[in-house]
């Protein structure tokens, strides 16, 4: 292709003309014009090293993702939130050495439940992932544990994050949330299957924030006083059970009252009816990371046959006085981690340390920690200064560190844990997909009546995909998960079976 044509394609496309009018291939540029060279692959330090910072175009992706909406969060928009306490149970030093996990060590925290994709004012019966944010207020600094009701995601690399997020958002022309558009995006996403799976389940439709768990979705490390460090996965287990909504279920709800999973939990704290939480954490050691078939730090997977240990207790007794004080205004992020807590490797992980304190700061404000909700239980020291809405009251002419005129310095023992590299930095996929497994195992774990749940809600919007290429992509990502779960649903479209068998005996797992 030429330069010209491919200016002259650039334009087609920036007057809105789309790429296929123009029949040609077009690059695809950063916001300076620069051609990207590879949109799927963050890059990393060797094949299981941490993202690069130097990656712009990933930088520049979350940038632009983040400042989308002013200023209602462009996911997680639909939330309520409420206080409470967290009581640590287990002596768990010799893995981690933060202060949290002290047994009888009593935290306060703040929990927002929230939906994913949706708006503000959407109704809670819709199918959605949720959110299960908790801030603890520790006394080392504040923590956020940042996951969802669902254990694993639809993606593994941050830089697909806007993109997966724009396809099930509504369409830019229509405002209408689209099958077509999502199913597209996903039948070149083979490692949303698992995801897809659960979500298309009757937990995709939670029946209240009270009786659903919460997952970090990720692995982090803990590090112990040694500087010794573990792979770790959180889940919030709900002494309440968990129970989910059938699609008719949602259907009638909705016609009733479409906020009943916020006036559940509010009106359950207001009688008394405090809500519990149990939390567990599975442990790896670095040494176990390579001989498992799964990558363990893929967030589309959950860790089987890794024993889950108790460590504590959650209860929320006290509604927030003022929604958009407390509610709308808390900044939860998973960079906000205090000693013996670290990030992991993991891919997507990676970004969202980045991508949610930088919607943060735009949505709440350059001093959005600073807000009660947000602020530590102990003073910030640092010398981050000035921006909008700054009501702090710094003295004094140094504002800079080191410096021999104020007694503020950093602590050694505090410094990150050490992670071994080999390799050149790199633009690739992980080595252990294992796509579909565990979407299958998944499938075969629910009773009949909840299979045929999820086969009537997924062929409801699979149905609805005009593009036959890419609906038996996707029925062939389903079939190659379980032979009896792509049968039902090719089934349930009336789509050639044997076209979906071949498709499927063509995919790696």
């Amino acid at each position: 292709m030429t330069q010209h044509t491919r200016i002259t394609a650039s334009l087609l496309i920036l007057l809105g003309v789309g790429a296929a009018s123009a029949e040609v291939m077009t690059d695809l540029t950063r916001d300076n014009g620069a051609p990207v060279g590879d949109n799927q692959n963050s890059q990393t330090a060797g094949p299981n090293g941490p993202v690069l910072l130097q990656d712009v175009q990933l930088i520049q992706k979350l940038q632009r993702f983040d400042r989308e909406r002013v200023p209602e969060r462009v996911v997680h928009a639909r939330g309520t939130g409420a206080y409470g306490v967290f009581v640590a149970s287990k002596d768990i030093s010799g893995l981690t050495r933060a202060a949290v996990f002290r047994p009888g060590e009593e935290t306060p925290v703040f929990v927002r439940f929230s939906s994913v994709i949706h708006g503000n004012h959407s109704p809670e019966t819709l199918r959605d992932p949720r959110g299960f944010g908790t801030k603890f207020y520790t006394r080392e600094g504040n923590w956020d544990l940042v996951g969802n009701n669902l254990p694993v995601f639809f993606i593994r690399d941050a830089i697909k994050f806007p993109d997966m997020v724009h396809s099930l958002k509504p369409a830019p022309d229509s405002n209408i949330q689209d099958p077509n558009r999502f199913f597209d995006f996903f039948s070149h996403q083979p490692e949303a299957t698992h995801m897809l799976t659960r979500v298309y389940s009757d937990f995709g439709t939670p029946a209240s924030y009270r009786e659903m768990d919460g997952n970090s979705v990720h692995a982090y490390k803990f590090v112990n006083a040694q500087g010794q460090y573990s792979y770790v996965k959180f889940h919030w287990k709900s002494l309440q059970g968990q129970r989910n909504l059938s699609a008719k279920e949602a259907e009638a709800i909705q016609a009733k009252d479409f906020n009943h999973m916020t006036r559940d939990l509010i009106a359950a704290i207001n009688k008394g009816d405090f809500p519990k939480w149990d939390l567990y954490v599975q442990v790896l050691q670095p040494a176990e990371m390579a001989s498992m078939a799964i990558d363990p730090l893929d967030a589309t997977k959950i860790w089987p046959n890794v024993p889950e240990v108790k460590v504590g207790t959650m209860t929320l007794n006290r509604n927030p006085d003022n929604v958009f004080l407390e509610t709308e205004q808390s900044a939860l992020a998973p960079s906000n981690l205090v000693p013996g807590i670290e990030p992991s490797e993991d891919r997507l992980l990676q970004g969202r340390i980045f991508s949610y304190a930088d919607t943060q700061l735009h949505r709440v404000g350059t001093n959005g920690l600073q807000l009660p909700v947000n602020r530590p239980r102990q003073a910030a020291v640092n010398y981050n200064q000035d921006g909008a809405q700054n009501p702090g009251a710094r003295k004094g002419d140094v504002n800079y560190q080191p410096s021999e005129r104020a007694a503020v310095a950093d602590n050694g023992q505090y410094k990150y844990s050490q992670l071994p590299l080999t390799g050149a930095t790199q633009q690739q996929g992980i080595a252990r997909t294992q796509n579909f497994q565990q979407a299958g195992e998944f499938y075969r774990s629910l009773g009949k009546s909840q299979q045929a749940n999820l086969i009537s809600n997924l062929a409801g919007d699979l149905g609805q995909v005009k593009d036959e290429n890419i609906k038996y992509t996707m029925l062939s990502y389903f079939q190659k998960a379980d032979a009896g779960y792509g049968k039902a649903l090719a089934q349930a479209l009336k789509a050639d079976t044997g076209r979906v068998e071949a498709l499927a005996a063509a995919l790696r797992d």
